[in-house]
């Protein structure tokens, strides 16, 4: 006897709670993430005039900025509940889209566990938060959701168009467009040559005009220039880490996607004849192609694929041979091992009590704050001024950032120290970091500064020092 089909309702209140609880433990935890801290940052410092790229420096787009703005706008500590609300709402829709992608390729059956899946195995790579592909993954998810109901031109153009709004999200995702893009072009192959070269055409401008435009805007500024080079030729510059420290990387990465992937193997006879799982599984594909291609390989270059894979799952859960039963234990499970997870990574990266004994032993006030090294969420939780256009630590001090952050760091870092900031924060030290600039930074505090007060944050001691009189 078949299961009954929970409405389209229920799905969606399901979705929700099973977000919720996956995430219950991170809400209102302001140092979840190096990167997700530093996009706060960034976004609160253009609320206050800043402007990305001339102001404050990174690599990521201005769209992912734009994201975190709202919640910024709101200002300290609810601005944190504010964009880790708007992660969820993110993670939730994406969860949606994914069931209905499973559900038009017809695998209804498993379109509502893969979804859940999705927002459980977030919590192993890095996606508790507002990562950017937890923002990123829905407009991609929502293309293949528009060509999954077929290649015309309109379909074509408007799921480049949803590449357009990713690619301002995170520049990596153009590897999916590309490969969507050319299914599109072979599902039309045999159109005339002179109407597919438009569609070809058309699909590109539709994906490049967000960024088109982004750039258009600084340079009617007078910083073409510089969004330029933060944006694309600074990559280029930054040298790679050790080849053991990527392999170690890369292993961990393997590890998080390969249930998933092999769930995807698992389900792919499944389904009807006809239906267009050749474009998820390219999606799930390029995804992975993209995430190995890109380097690096952090756990959170996961988080495509993990969509993707997650979609493909739904044909493994659509079978008849899966109970319900079994398919409810092995989310549990899931479940409970992100759980642990998470676990692991307040305890290596503190709680939101230690950050806020932190924050008071910064203070509020006059005087500027320099964190060589630390938690950037420093910056908006006391108020205080930055004295560098390099505000995260590792564009300041790390080794592969040398030549590639648009200034010599040592020179940033002298000026930062030249305007006498009240604070300076600093951890022991870590992997990575030139010996040279760390040399450079305890002779100035050894001369001009007085530590306060060394302090936990998970397993590292964060050094407060007060400039003397």
């Amino acid at each position: 006897m078949r299961t009954a089909i929970p409405s389209a309702a229920m799905r969606w209140l399901i979705l929700l709670a099973a977000a919720i609880a996956a995430r219950a433990t991170t809400f209102g935890n302001p140092i979840l993430h190096v990167d997700e801290q530093f996009y706060f940052v960034v976004a609160d410092a253009m609320a206050k005039g800043a402007l990305p790229f001339v102001d404050i420096w990174d690599r990521k787009p201005i769209g992912l900025f734009a994201l975190y703005l709202p919640a910024a706008a709101l200002g300290w500590p609810l601005g944190i509940l504010a964009y880790q609300a708007l992660a969820l709402a993110f993670a939730v829709a994406t969860a949606g889209v994914i069931g209905a992608i499973a559900r038009r390729v017809g695998w209804e059956r498993g379109a509502l566990a893969a979804g859940i899946l999705y927002l459980l195995w977030l919590n192993f790579a890095e996606g508790q938060g507002g990562q950017a592909p937890v923002f990123y993954n829905l407009p991609v998810a929502g293309a293949v959701l528009v060509l999954s109901g077929g290649a015309s031109r309109g379909r074509a153009v408007a799921a480049m168009a949803l590449f357009g709004l990713a690619l301002q999200i995170k520049y990596s995702v153009v590897f999916e467009g590309i490969a969507l893009g050319c299914w599109v072009l072979w599902q039309r192959r045999r159109d005339p040559p002179l109407a597919l070269a438009g569609l070809a055409a058309a699909m590109i401008a539709a994906a490049l005009l967000p960024t088109a435009a982004a750039l258009g805007g600084y340079a009617v500024l007078g910083h073409a220039d510089r969004f330029l080079f933060a944006n694309f030729w600074s990559i280029l510059d930054r040298a790679g880490d050790p080849v053991g420290e990527q392999a170690g990387n890369l292993a961990i990465v393997a590890l998080i996607l390969a249930p998933l992937v092999a769930l995807a193997f698992a389900g792919r006879s499944e389904g009807a004849a006809g239906t267009p799982r050749s474009l998820i599984r390219l999606w799930l594909a390029a995804a992975i192609t993209a995430l190995i291609g890109f380097g690096g390989w952090f756990d959170h270059y996961a988080l495509p694929a993990i969509a993707a894979a997650c979609t493909c799952s739904a044909g493994f859960f659509a079978s008849e041979r899966r109970s319900r039963r079994a398919v409810t234990v092995f989310l549990i499970a899931t479940f409970v091992g992100g759980q642990a997870v998470l676990a692991l990574k307040r305890h290596e990266r503190g709680t939101a009590a230690e950050f806020a004994a932190l924050t008071r032993a910064v203070g509020r006030g006059n005087g500027c704050l320099l964190i060589y090294s630390g938690p950037t969420m420093l910056y908006p939780a006391t108020g205080r001024c930055r004295v560098s256009a390099l505000v995260f630590p590792s564009h300041l001090s790390r080794t592969r950032e040398a030549g590639a952050v648009g200034v010599d760091q040592r020179a940033a870092l002298a000026a930062a120290l030249a305007t006498r900031p009240a604070w300076v924060v600093a951890e022991a030290g870590y992997r990575g970091e030139r010996p040279d600039i760390r040399r450079r930074l305890e002779q100035v505090l050894g001369q001009n500064y007085r530590p306060i007060g060394t302090y936990a944050l998970g397993t590292k001691r964060i050094t407060v020092f007060c400039i003397m009189p």
